[in-house]
């Protein structure tokens, strides 16, 4: 399993989440020199900051362990980069998106965490 190819896989899997459930995508990988937002998105006049952990199904761990507090930190740092930039005044959210994918890189399942930290 190629982390890289897995940790893709897993950002589409969770944008068509998003947009099945209502969700409209703002930015997809936004980069500022705080860190990196994998998915930015709205919804109900909220704009939803979502962090995506992949991970295989035969993982024992589950994928939001790996969202840290230096991790949270990044993101909130560079959500508020965001919304300087784009000149958006919201509600903002902090949600993980847990994907879990086969050997092949097949969705099997997603466990969406609203307001995870």
């Amino acid at each position: 399993m190629i982390k890289n190819k897995t940790g893709v896989w897993g950002e589409i899997y969770a944008a068509r989440y998003l947009r099945d459930n209502g969700y409209a995508i703002l930015s997809s990988n936004y980069v500022c020199r705080f860190g990196e937002i994998d998915i930015v998105a709205s919804k109900n006049q909220t704009v939803c900051f979502v962090e995506v952990k992949t991970r295989n199904e035969k993982t024992d761990i589950r994928p939001m362990e790996a969202v840290d507090e230096g991790k949270r930190q990044r993101v909130e740092m560079a959500a508020k980069s965001f919304l300087s930039i784009a000149k958006i005044k919201s509600e903002m959210r902090f949600d993980v998106c847990e994907v879990l994918v086969d050997d092949n890189n097949s969705l099997c399942s997603i466990n969406y965490i609203k307001n995870a930290f």
